[in-house]
């Protein structure tokens, strides 16, 4: 039992400890000796709190052999994204300016989890800053994609997919920018959830562009992805109901717009993904759903508007560290923070009425009539390293800024493969309805065995 532990669901797991039937120190350990034997080829993790981390666990098997439940997660270990702040151990937010810092607090979303009884087992890699990557001039490198070690994972929470991907853990804590949570689970063959814009707290998480930024997460399965959604979201919001709420409910009476225009019109999209993601419609028409082919406002108008507020909130959060420690950033990294320089009140202001706009939009015309919108994660699968050599950061195309302009929650799951590499599709709901989009999700990946097939192991 023990060789197979981290592969247990979270809830299975969890019934086990509370049945006595599996010990936290155990099911730690097992994760602890699987990030031992594997990611030194995934590079998946910055941190490592293995002392830390068993005394967390044997506090966890004390508290339920006095009776006490901490909540869904008692027990059982998760990593977070590097962006976030936790207390006592090292928070470098993915950059060498950054080394040896150990924050005072946690971030809010790190201390929901550990009331709800997670066990932290680690830090885990990210772009630096959050910003663009892989980049090559740290003291670390960057994730590897463990469908195929010699491509990315995706960016910016790379770290987070290539330990979902690669068996190290069940479910992590990332963040999600422009898509630094649906991009590299799109690639890395996982979940990612980006929820509603708000509905998580940011506070203690390094921020990239705070109109923009979102807490998400990656996890293996829906189902886990909402039940950790659950346990982090701000549970006095009022937005909307627990993500896991509606998980096994039929599809019958949804109407989803499948934006196929979206991606089908790109000279960028991998001809595969037309047939994976054509193929995903039918799937969910087969479970009940009604499907209706949706035009949505061209893709490039929502990247324009995000683009403007990006580099402009990010250059200000960067400005005085800068002009401080400028030549420790990474070089690609520099220049993109160093691009809003150029960018003025007014531009940022301009690009934050498009996205009102933009928002107001697809509330009229998109979610007056539908209850979700299919379309692509990412044009095509994980892009070799060898791509990103060079002086120039490179854009991998996808269709995810969209929804952090617009802040409506958006879900990928895989939906294929390409030469033995992941593809995504993306599923989004109306503002607070994370529940209709965990519920389609879940659906689709119970009729479908994408999420079942495991990579090759180290």
């Amino acid at each position: 039992m023990m060789a197979n532990a981290t592969d247990l669901m979270i809830t299975e797991a969890a019934a086990r400890l509370r049945k006595g039937t599996l010990s936290s120190v155990a099911l730690t350990q097992a994760h602890l000796d699987r990030i031992a034997a594997r990611d030194g080829v995934y590079h998946a993790f910055l941190h490592v709190d293995a002392e830390g981390a068993l005394v967390q666990a044997t506090q966890a098997d004390e508290a339920l052999r006095r009776g006490e439940d901490w909540g869904p997660f008692h027990g059982i270990p998760i990593a977070i994204k590097d962006l976030f702040d936790t207390a006592g151990m090292p928070t470098t937010y993915g950059s060498d300016v950054h080394a040896g810092h150990i924050p005072a607090e946690d971030a809010d979303v790190v201390r929901r989890l550990k009331a709800a009884g997670a066990v932290l087992i680690g830090k885990l890699e990210t772009y630096e800053f959050a910003m663009v990557g892989p980049v090559f001039d740290r003291s670390f490198p960057p994730a590897a994609n463990p469908w195929d070690v010699s491509r990315c994972t995706g960016g910016s929470s790379s770290g987070s997919a290539a330990a979902v991907a690669g068996g190290l853990v069940r479910t992590t804590i990332g963040s999600d920018t422009g898509g630094s949570v649906r991009s590299p689970a799109s690639y890395c063959g996982v979940v990612g959830l980006k929820p509603t814009y708000g509905r998580i707290s940011t506070k203690g998480v390094f921020p990239l562009s705070p109109s923009l930024d979102h807490v998400g997460i990656i996890s293996a399965s829906v189902a886990e992805a909402a039940l950790t959604f659950d346990a982090i979201a701000d549970p006095d919001d009022g937005m909307g109901m627990a993500a896991a709420s509606r998980l096994g409910q039929s599809l019958a009476g949804l109407r989803i717009g499948y934006a196929r225009g979206w991606f089908a019109d790109d000279p960028e999209t991998l001809p595969a993904l037309f047939e994976a993601v054509d193929t995903a419609a039918s799937m969910l028409s087969l479970l009940g759903a009604r499907i209706e082919e949706v035009v949505l406002p061209a893709a490039v108008d929502f990247e324009d508007a995000g683009a403007v507020i990006i580099h402009a909130e990010a250059f200000e959060m960067h400005r005085r560290q800068l002009a401080v420690s400028g030549d420790r950033y990474s070089r690609k990294v520099f220049q993109n923070i160093a691009s809003g320089l150029c960018l003025t009140a007014d531009d940022l202001a301009r690009a934050h009425r498009a996205a009102s706009r933009l928002r107001a939009r697809l509330d009229r015309t998109v979610f007056s009539q539908f209850d979700a919108i299919l379309t692509a994660t990412t044009l095509t699968a994980a892009i070799s390293f060898a791509d990103f050599a060079g002086e120039a950061a490179r854009w991998t195309p996808m269709r995810t800024i969209a929804f952090n302009v617009t802040g409506h929650p958006a879900l990928s799951v895989p939906c294929g493969f390409y030469n033995g590499l992941p593809l995504g599709l993306q599923l989004v709901c109306r503002a607070g309805d994370e529940a209709t989009l965990c519920q389609i999700g879940h659906a689709y990946e119970q009729a479908t065995d994408f999420a079942a097939i495991q990579p090759p192991r180290p």
